[in-house]
């Protein structure tokens, strides 16, 4: 049997992970500022990380929610202090796509309906009503297709209000990510959000902060929505939120009333789920890592926006996205295969940076360096060949 071919492939293949750093099975070190799409949030095999992964082992690693697990409860309040949504209501699940999925289909429970606002360049998941909520065609099926979601422009206010006015009371939700991952690191703004809020308050729909890749204190606050000063009604997480071990969930306000069997899971909220996600809030907190990731990624923007040949350097903290004109198409793989340097990108030409939130400023100087080098090498081959 071979495996479906679903991905292009970097043909690498990674033995040994720590902190910032991973090592093929060559003995290669190669500097990870891609962190798995934005999932090594405290730094790989993280000390603590470990230990409170191998205690739960010793103890139990699953049962199914049938019986109490104290542990979903000491990850509630942990996660309500650091979020500062203490009360809100925690249900946990398993992938950033059924955390979306769960939220727009709690929406729709609460206020009886169908339409679903979200905006160009969204991605919210793989699953069927978050893949319909996303706006790139080659991940649609038609079996997928739905005309309950209206797709606006991102930040265009005038097209969010002119929506309400015109469908009024049939929207169930307004769906945004705070910082778009997927669609190339575009950052929402806070009177954007402000509005989305007003006109949710309005007209009686929810509004959904999909938290799952800009969340997780990787914008520099725990939820990059929070920037607007507003609440949003349902957060949904993942990604960051187990540091590699698969754990999501969405929260919800007080205004939602749990009613049994709306919602359901077999592994959400296990117990070596809930073990993985304690660690990281653990960590999170006592190293300070959002602060680490507001002054790290800072002197990284700072240095891009220093590069003359990059262009729109922009997101928040460690969620750093730069676009690569033509003449350095090539500048990706060069930093990967000479650099040694693992990064992401957005179709069609943008350079996407989603590293551990303890990046240390050692390892971002680092990495300016190396793209400065390939950029000056790029350019020189461009020059010589133009000659």
């Amino acid at each position: 049997m071979n495996l479906f071919d679903v991905y292009p492939i970097n043909d690498v293949t990674i033995v040994k992970a720590k902190g910032s750093y991973v090592w093929d099975d060559k003995g290669e070190q190669y500097l990870d500022l891609y962190g798995g799409h934005a999932v090594i949030s405290i730094g790989h095999t993280h000390p603590h990380w470990v230990k409170r992964m191998e205690e739960q082992l010793e103890k139990i690693a699953f049962y199914s929610n049938s019986v109490k697990i104290p542990l979903q409860t000491e990850l509630a309040q942990k996660l309500g202090k650091i979020s500062g949504k203490e009360d809100y209501q925690l249900f946990l699940c398993n992938s950033g796509a059924e955390a979306n999925e769960n939220a727009l289909k709690l929406a729709s429970f609460h206020n009886g309906r169908k339409k679903i606002i979200a905006f160009s360049k969204s991605f919210h998941g793989r699953t069927s009503l978050a893949v319909a909520a996303t706006d790139n065609k080659n991940y649609v099926a038609p079996v997928n297709e739905t005309s309950n979601v209206i797709f606006l422009p991102f930040n265009d206010e005038q097209a969010l209000e002119d929506c309400f006015k015109e469908n009024g009371k049939k929207i169930s939700s307004v769906i945004i990510e705070g910082i778009q991952g997927v669609g190339g690191i575009n950052v929402a703004s806070e009177n954007f959000l402000r509005k989305i809020r007003i006109l949710c308050d309005e007209y009686g729909a929810v509004y959904i902060a999909d938290s799952v890749q800009c969340g997780y204190g990787r914008s520099g606050k725990f939820f990059s929505h929070d920037f607007a000063g507003v609440n949003a009604d349902i957060y949904t997480m993942a990604k960051g939120m187990g540091n590699g071990f698969p754990v999501a969930g969405i929260i919800v306000s007080p205004i939602f009333k749990p009613k049994h069997f709306i919602l359901g899971t077999t592994f959400g909220g296990n117990h070596l789920a809930c073990a993985a996600a304690l660690a990281v809030l653990e960590v999170i907190e006592e190293e300070k890592l959002m602060g680490n990731a507001v002054m790290v990624g800072k002197y990284l923007k700072d240095e891009l926006e220093n590069i003359l040949q990059l262009k729109n350097i922009r997101g928040r903290g460690l969620m750093i996205g730069f676009d690569v004109p033509e003449e350095l198409k090539d500048l990706r793989k060069n930093l990967l295969w000479n650099q040694k340097i693992f990064t992401g990108e957005a179709k069609p030409n943008v350079i996407r940076l989603l590293p551990s939130l303890a990046l240390k400023k050692r390892d971002a100087e680092q990495f300016v360096d190396a793209i400065t080098e390939e950029i000056q090498n790029l350019v020189s081959v461009e020059n010589t060949v133009n000659q």
